[in-house]
């Protein structure tokens, strides 16, 4: 932990143009308020090393009018360790580019830059206008060729500039420009991508129903006539759709933490007959690639509970919210009791890894003595609760089928909303609230920012989410200054959705034996879900229907468009904290890709696991040498923080 004079003198040094070194600025936490922020600012150090730029977003046709001219130039010439100075968040793009016209007038009206009242990307301070005066200096003319090209870069920059700020729209932020970019450029990727083979135009399909927000898409033209069965129209708003209807009254069960009383607890709140490996799995709950699945069977199917209450117990959540063990204990037991384990991926064992995940993000180096302690014990509640009673079917299955969610939530965020009516509802259970203590105010904010975490877990509002926060970042970036001022509850905020939202899209990039394990698990829910559909004569959601989804092809598909970007996008916010996840998402992907190619007999590109063929040897060899790479590869390792 960095002194206040120590963090002081590291604000101070100047950064270089290429890299420096990623530490989180901040202060002692405990007396600041989340909401107002008052007193030292936030600030968190943007990195400007050589970053990965292997996603789509840095792919551009040269058809299109994403970069301005200078930067499609700089692009052009530049060689591949200059990428790191592309751009491409319109909103930066554009800031890049006014700076480029200041940069040119200054030149061409031979004005000095050190009389300017912007130096280094701020506003220099002065009493007024005419305090700053603008001297000329004697300096080398331009020759008239480069000088008429210089005015004719200019303009046409300048003319860049002014076409894109006319298309933004004045309701809604600048971040948007983002977001419609960067679903063209999905959109392009994806046209591409769905011409190689009927699965993928499936999986295209999948990724767009999915990750893109259905508000920025036309809607189909309604058929006034009506559909030709009547019949084929009840069933699918009838509502029974053969899930159970769920209502926001949480189950109510039976509460056990083993034979402990009063406020005596068992060190991870429950007791176990093997307290060995209890013990030897919860040392590595600050490792990146725990191992959930092993928690599982070792605690008696109670991984969440234990996991959310020791790393809340170790964060001094108890002392700061005055509450007892117990009293934790039993909202976390409730918590777990309310996922339907029935579920083979969206269980407590999906939010055991999830608030792992998220408690070691938020123990980077870059972020610490960002946040307060308040705000990390909600981003680990929010974690916790994120899918409390998911009933194992999508957004889009319940709006289809007609069920009672989908209209109390108005088709918006429907399981998201749901999650968080189950989760705030338990708080009223006997013995249960681990907020009561807290003062009104410090509670609103506390609701406040699990109610935004959690919404912002809607897989719909992705590629908004990762928009907001790449302009973030690049806008900072483009002024100069190389911190992130984190001093407003908005942008706070925007860090702590993101860093649960990549822990929520986890899965591939953890230690390879666990990415299969989950792997399995949601391609088995999506069939289920599948079957249903196919039940109930509903159209099949892409990837779900058991008898055509391509595994490989759909992981290789969802890192390449949705997972590598957004972790290339949080790995330069945190660099160079993250270096090794992305190490292991590019191996897993790897490792998927060798796999499409490979002969298949029959219809088995669905099955990513079998059961061993004593008739077939060869099988079992396979096996083996698929188990010797898991254990051979290097990102098998545990990282901790």
């Amino acid at each position: 932990m960095l002194s206040t004079s120590a963090r002081q003198r590291r604000a101070t040094i100047p950064l270089s143009n290429k890299s420096f070194d990623a530490i989180g600025l901040g202060r002692a936490v405990t007396h600041r308020c989340p909401m107002t922020m008052g007193g030292e600012e936030a600030l968190l150090v943007l990195p400007n090393p050589t970053p990965r730029r292997g996603s789509f977003l840095y792919r551009f046709s040269d058809s299109d009018c994403e970069l301005s001219p200078m930067s499609l130039s700089r692009k052009l010439s530049a060689s591949e360790h200059q990428a790191e100075d592309l751009l491409v968040t319109p909103f930066a793009q554009v800031l890049q580019s006014l700076r480029s016209v200041r940069e040119n007038y200054i030149a061409l009206a031979n004005i000095s830059p050190a009389q300017s009242r912007r130096q280094s990307g701020s506003v220099v301070s002065a009493t007024s206008p005419e305090d700053v005066t603008l001297k000329m200096e004697p300096r080398p003319p331009l020759a008239g060729d480069r000088y008429k090209k210089m005015v004719e870069e200019t303009l046409s920059e300048l003319e860049w500039c002014l076409e894109q700020l006319e298309t933004i729209q004045t309701h809604k932020s600048v971040a948007n420009m983002a977001t419609s970019k960067f679903k063209r450029m999905l959109n392009r990727e994806l046209d591409q991508f769905s011409e190689s083979s009927r699965s993928g135009n499936e999986i295209s399909e999948y990724i767009v129903n999915t990750f893109v927000d259905k508000q920025d898409f036309q809607l189909p033209v309604v058929n006034i006539e009506g559909p030709e069965n009547d019949d084929e129209q009840s069933t699918a708003l009838s509502g029974d759709c053969g899930v159970s209807d769920v209502t926001a009254q949480p189950d109510r069960r039976e509460v056990n933490p083993g034979s402990s009383i009063d406020d005596v607890m068992p060190t991870y709140g429950i007791e176990t007959e093997d307290e060995q490996q209890l013990c030897e799995i919860m040392e590595t709950v600050d490792f990146w690639g725990m191992d959930v699945f092993r928690l599982y069977d070792v605690t008696g199917s109670r991984p969440l509970t234990v996991t959310a209450f020791t790393i809340l117990k170790d964060r001094e959540a108890l002392k700061l919210l005055k509450i007892s063990a117990r009293t934790l204990f039993v909202y976390l037991s409730s918590v777990e009791d309310n996922y339907n384990q029935s579920n083979s991926y969206h269980n407590s064992i999906h939010a055991a890894d999830v608030t792992q995940t998220s408690n070691y993000l938020l123990r980077l180096t870059s972020l610490q003595d960002i946040f307060t302690e308040l705000e990390l014990i909600a981003t680990v509640v929010a974690s916790a609760i994120h899918d409390v009673d998911h009933p194992g079917v999508t957004n889009q299955y319940i709006i289809d089928s007609g069920m009672e969610l989908a209209v109390m939530y108005n088709d918006i965020s429907v399981l998201e909303n749901h999650h968080l009516a189950v989760a705030f509802t338990l708080l009223k259970e006997p013995g249960a609230n681990i907020f009561e203590h807290l003062p009104t105010a410090s509670y609103q904010t506390v609701r406040r920012m699990i109610i935004d975490i959690v919404l912002a877990t809607d897989m719909s509002m992705h590629m908004s989410l990762l928009a907001d926060l790449k302009t973030m970042v690049e806008t900072q970036k483009i002024t100069g200054s190389g911190m992130l001022h984190l001093d407003n509850y908005s942008d706070r905020i925007q860090v702590l959705k993101a860093l649960v939202h990549c822990s929520d899209l986890s899965n591939p990039t953890k230690p390879l034996h666990l990415y299969r394990q989950w792997t399995e698990r949601i391609m088995e829910e999506f069939f289920l879900q599948g079957d249903l559909e196919r039940g109930n004569g509903l159209e099949i959601s892409p990837m779900c229907d058991r008898l055509t989804a391509s595994v490989e092809k759909s992981q290789v598909g969802f890192i390449d468009y949705i997972v590598h970007p957004l972790w290339e996008t949080w790995g330069e916010l945190v660099y160079p904290d993250c270096q090794d996840i992305l190490d292991a998402l590019e191996a897993n992907r790897g490792w998927f890709q060798a796999r499409i190619a490979a002969p298949f007999q029959g219809n088995q590109d669905n099955v990513l696991r079998e059961e061993p063929n004593e008739e077939d040897d060869d099988d079992d060899d396979d096996d083996d040498e698929d188990e010797e790479e898991t254990k051979e590869t290097p990102h098998k390792k545990l990282w901790r923080r």
